[in-house]
């Protein structure tokens, strides 16, 4: 499954794209404000993709990972992704990462409205929702430039490098979708 936005490509990971994810896992920038920590291996990496790839397979997808490419240049940039929730409550969690050579580029903005717009117009999802650690202001701008509203805060829920950090909590429902924000 493929998304193609103006500038992007997001192709679904494979094992093809484990070195790259590693890479990406592993660059101290995109750690600051990720519970996940920088992996000690390669196999620690792969134990962690594992989910996205193997749920490919299934009937009823939960998982979405891609790899987050310029149409440009073909150069992987990032990655993205989504879980959804049990059915009755429709909604679909996102995330993105993008290597910091690349910042300021508007490519997470551009990501996070493209898998807004997959998960309203493909999955027909009711509500989309994203976590950022509060201190992360690139972050909240990106999920705000893509129409989404900060709706709370979590207080000491993140566990990062020992230190429970806050969270932002933030939203877009189907019915304040608007494509072309």
């Amino acid at each position: 499954m493929k998304i193609i936005s103006d500038r992007l490509i997001l192709k679904e990971i494979t094992w093809e794209d484990l070195g790259f994810i590693h890479e990406l896992h592993s660059i101290p920038e995109i750690d600051e404000y990720n519970t996940l920590g920088i992996p000690k291996n390669v196999d620690e990496t792969k134990e962690v993709i594992r989910p996205d790839i193997e749920d490919q397979k299934s009937d009823k997808r939960k998982k979405y990972c891609w790899i987050v490419s310029t149409i440009k240049t073909n150069e992987n940039i990032g990655l993205a992704g989504m879980s959804l929730s049990a059915d009755r409550f429709n909604y679909g969690e996102l995330y993105y990462k993008i290597i910091p050579e690349q910042w300021g580029n508007g490519y997470a903005t551009e990501v996070t409205k493209a898998l807004i717009k997959f998960g309203f117009k493909t999955l027909k999802l009711h509500r989309i929702i994203a976590g950022v650690q509060t201190e992360n202001t690139r972050s909240r701008r990106v999920l705000e430039k893509a129409g989404m509203t900060r709706e709370g805060r979590h207080k000491k829920i993140l566990p990062i490098r020992g230190e429970w950090k806050d969270n932002y909590h933030y939203a877009i429902v189907e019915d304040e979708y608007v494509e072309n924000l």
